[in-house]
């Protein structure tokens, strides 16, 4: 399986028909800041298929990282445990999805 690009609009209807499992690949410093509301953090250096949420076969599976760079090499990594997955890469990452105008949690 080949990973496949999407963009915030796509990921947006998605996330509202409860469609897609969101990981966030990125630190957690930067998670912290900024996040969308959906993502649940695995950062890159610890993704693997056993870091995953349970139940996410029933979802599409799309990373994201700050621009779309760290999410392709976890996405890789991903697929190197199991070819067959199915799995998405957020287009420019957080940086697209704000620039789209969709909201994220800030830090304090």
């Amino acid at each position: 399986m080949s990973i496949k690009q999407i963009d915030a609009t796509t990921l947006k209807q998605w996330i509202e028909q409860d469609e897609a499992l969101v990981i966030d690949v990125r630190e957690p410093a930067e998670y912290a800041s900024e996040n969308i509301a959906e993502a649940t953090l695995i950062p890159l250096a610890t993704i693997s298929l056993s870091a995953l949420p349970e139940a996410n076969h029933a979802r599409k599976l799309v990373l994201h990282c700050r621009s779309g760079k760290r999410s392709q090499f976890a996405c890789e990594q991903l697929l190197q445990e199991d070819a067959s997955l199915e799995i998405y890469n957020l287009d420019d990452g957080i940086l697209g999805w704000i620039a789209c105008g969709y909201p994220v949690k800030t830090g304090s």
